[in-house]
């Protein structure tokens, strides 16, 4: 697994944590909030689909956070 990879997982495994913990809200909820489908962001959760920008802020709308609040993890980056 490289790195992009890892981050794609810890992406994902942000916005769960986000709408999980802070929302407490379904994907099917999420999916409602924003422009984006429950079964992408399933996908998106589990790191299994790179994303555009124009996703991350409909992500991020839908769970009522700055954008940069999604890429709080620490990054795998290449040495």
């Amino acid at each position: 697994m490289d790195n992009n990879e890892k981050n794609l997982i810890l992406f994902g495994l942000r916005v769960k944590h986000l709408r999980t913990v802070k929302e407490d809200i379904s994907l099917r909820e999420l999916a409602k909030r924003c422009d984006v489908e429950h079964s992408k962001i399933g996908k998106i959760e589990k790191g299994q689909i790179k994303i555009q920008l124009p996703t991350v802020f409909e992500l991020a709308k839908g769970l009522s956070v700055h954008p940069r609040e999604l890429f709080d993890f620490e990054f795998n980056i290449p040495k």
